[in-house]
């Protein structure tokens, strides 16, 4: 079994390296095994060293030792591969993936509970053929979340304020923009305010949108958000950010499927897992079980599916 450790030196604030270096090492020295680590240099390093590493069909676990990105570029690198399941050892400033696991999230900081934990396919969203593990979304909140790490090198920012000032900035901009949306049993277009599509549950530092969303029951949860004023955006984002779109079906419709098409008049930011795209024609995808994922020992969370005798 290989283990292989991506770290993001600038994830968090700080570089981490040396911190698990020396966990890795005191860890697998009482184990008698040997580990890999390997510093993100440039973007998608990370996807490129775990398709080098997994090449040769020896089973490999992958921890992610990062944020949400550095997540999202091992997922790229493992995808389809069965021979390689996936952790993020969350060290990043968001973390949003591991939201889902509630309290037992703390279990994804314990490297021991990791390194025998088991496997578990789960699915992935494609999005313009870029694997994504979380949530992916289009409009104003993907405006907002790709552009708070612009606001937060400003000395005078930093910090959560950064994604205050992004919203600020962004509702000065407009709120809505023209959309041609078609999904499974679903065909409209018109002002939009933004389309959020779930594997997960949390995003943008906390925003909970669909609260039963599960990352391995074939399913995509969909909220589409009609265009609306300046003045209604602020109560409509309150509830949006706390699951609570029933409670305005006037303005949020939700689609369960595996499948969504969105074509735009221009050119426009796509959220994934964070990290952003730029497309005009976006096309999201439902890959049931395409990905290993690495539970770690003791954890409860009720899986849809499991997967026996990996090892």
């Amino acid at each position: 079994m290989k283990h292989l450790f991506i770290v993001n030196p600038v994830a968090g604030g700080k570089d981490v390296t040396q911190e698990v270096y020396r966990a890795a090492l005191s860890l697998f020295s009482r184990r008698g095994e040997d580990f890999h680590l390997y510093v993100t240099k440039a973007p998608m390093d990370a996807a490129d060293e775990v398709r080098r590493e997994a090449a040769d069909g020896e089973p490999m676990r992958v921890y992610s030792c990062g944020g949400d990105g550095t997540l999202n570029e091992c997922v790229c690198g493992a995808a389809g591969q069965s021979n390689v399941a996936v952790a993020p050892y969350a060290i990043g400033t968001g973390n949003d993936f591991s939201r889902l696991f509630g309290k037992e999230r703390k279990l994804y900081r314990n490297l021991a509970q990791l390194v025998s934990g088991t496997v578990h396919p789960i699915d992935l969203l494609m999005c313009n053929g870029r694997p994504c593990i979380n949530i992916c979304s289009v409009g104003f909140d993907a405006r907002v979340g790709t552009q708070v790490g612009k606001y937060k090198r400003i000395p005078i920012i930093g910090g959560p304020t950064g994604y205050v000032t992004s919203m600020v900035m962004n509702y000065v901009r407009g709120i809505s923009q023209y959309m041609r949306i078609w999904a499974d049993g679903f065909r409209e277009e018109g002002e939009y305010t933004m389309v959020c599509i779930c594997n997960g549950r949390y995003y943008g530092g906390g925003f909970n949108p669909v609260r039963d969303a599960v990352p391995d029951d074939g399913i995509m949860n969909t909220l589409v958000v009609k265009g609306v004023s300046r003045l209604k955006v602020a109560e409509l984002v309150l509830k949006y950010a706390k699951g609570r779109y029933a409670e305005v079906p006037q303005y949020v419709t939700r689609l369960d499927g595996t499948h969504i098409h969105i074509s735009l008049d221009r050119e426009s930011v796509v959220n994934m897992d964070g990290e952003a795209l730029y497309a005009k024609e976006i096309d999201i995808r439902l890959l049931p079980r395409a990905l290993n994922l690495i539970a770690p020992k003791d954890m409860t969370f009720p899986f849809a599916c499991t997967l026996e005798g990996w090892t």
